[in-house]
């Protein structure tokens, strides 16, 4: 139906154009409009053999010879017609079927070239598609054209692009899953061990001291029970379930009152703690959210400090507030400074219980202050620190 639309539009051009160009008669018309209804007639005939043969087609190539040598014989026999009607010579008429000639050789020769450039551009995009089923997420199309293939092209390659980086995403996910279960097994088997023992010692009536084995099971028992804890919060920070309701609160007051709670932890250890804060610095956050921050973060710090130290929070007032937690220890590798905030993750790959920790304590920082719209962040050694802002209020 289209193609039939086409025609007699053409049809009726080419008879506005003639009207307009030649100032026909009447007789002059008619005799144009049987010429035009005769060629529209033909090029309809050679459109559906030619569509059909296209459809058949297994080469592009093909397919644009077919139609420049289709459009081509259109175009000769609607002259062959003109030039009859116009009364031509057979001199005339055998170099006009000359020029025809040498202009569908010049055809056949652009459909050859134009056919070419297709099928090679189709043949890299078919290519790197079958290297991407072959596995192989790196490969890409190499074409840069402004049309339709080239769309084509782009879209495949940005196609190409996101497979690569989900695949990427994938493999991290992986890793970070078997790091997971090595992690839960190494901070489950420690403390089960630790207690298995005790037990053992007690009902083999070995125990010379039976309280301290026992005082020592339930500082295992609290070991589990935090673990537990902290990946239940984890998750639910994950999956954005766990609820925190921003507000007005004062970060200065929070981070004494986080230095007062880990100070027998710290002075346990031969750490000191300091308040650097030079004013009040108010910020959008969640009271206990924050506080658990900034006891995590301190915790953190005391671990890896030196002794006879010092862990300094600095507190600023800057659009907001910021908090850097600082210590004297090795600080973070640069290597690792990315991936500090990850599950299961610690600079000390031995894990030792030494400086204890489940690898959460980061992870679950930097979800609560997600969840709050601030930022956090680590910078690589000498000396730790780790930091992180809200927002004003």
């Amino acid at each position: 139906m289209r193609a039939t639309f086409w025609f007699l539009g053409a049809v009726i051009v080419g008879l506005i154009a003639f009207e307009v160009a030649m100032q026909p008669t009447s007789s002059d018309r008619f005799q144009l409009a049987l010429i035009f209804a005769a060629v529209a007639a033909f090029a309809a005939l050679v459109t559906l053999i030619v569509a059909a043969l296209v459809r058949r087609s297994h080469s592009i190539r093909r397919s644009v010879l077919i139609a420049s040598i289709a459009g081509f014989f259109v175009a000769a026999v609607a002259m062959v017609i003109a030039a009859q009607q116009m009364f031509l010579s057979s001199h005339d008429l055998r170099l006009l079927l000359i020029v025809l000639v040498f202009a569908g050789g010049t055809a056949v020769g652009f459909a050859v070239l134009v056919g070419r450039t297709l099928t090679r551009d189709l043949e890299s995009t078919a290519a790197a598609a079958q290297r991407i089923k072959g596995g192989d997420l790196s490969a890409r199309t190499g074409v840069t054209r402004p049309d339709e293939i080239g769309t084509v092209a782009e879209t495949f390659d940005a196609m190409a692009a996101s497979l690569e980086q989900r695949d990427a995403e994938r493999r991290a996910d992986e890793l970070a899953r078997r790091r997971f279960l090595a992690a839960i097994g190494h901070d489950l088997r420690t403390p089960l061990a630790s207690m298995r023992a005790a037990i053992e010692a007690l009902e083999d009536g070995i125990a010379a001291d039976p309280d301290r084995y026992l005082k020592a099971m339930d500082r295992d028992i609290g070991v589990l029970s935090t673990l537990v804890e902290d990946l239940f919060l984890l998750a639910k920070l994950e999956e954005g379930s766990m609820t925190v309701e921003p507000g007005s609160i004062d970060v200065t007051e929070l981070a004494d009152e986080a230095i007062e709670v880990l100070a027998p932890v710290a002075s346990t250890a031969g750490v000191r703690l300091e308040l650097d804060a030079d004013q009040r610095a108010i910020a959008t956050g969640e009271w206990g959210a924050i506080g658990r921050v900034l006891r995590n973060l301190l915790d953190n710090a005391i671990r890896f400090a030196p002794p006879d130290s010092v862990v300094v929070v600095e507190v600023r007032d800057r659009d907001g507030a910021t908090v850097r937690v600082v210590d004297e220890g090795p600080g973070f590798d640069p290597e690792f400074v990315d991936r500090a905030f990850d599950r299961f993750t610690r600079d000390d790959p031995s894990r030792a219980r030494a400086t204890g920790g489940s690898g959460l304590g980061l992870a679950i920082a930097s979800g609560f202050i997600d969840a709050l719209g601030g930022t956090i962040w680590a910078e690589a050694g000498p000396g730790g620190c780790v930091g992180f802002h809200l927002p004003p209020a």
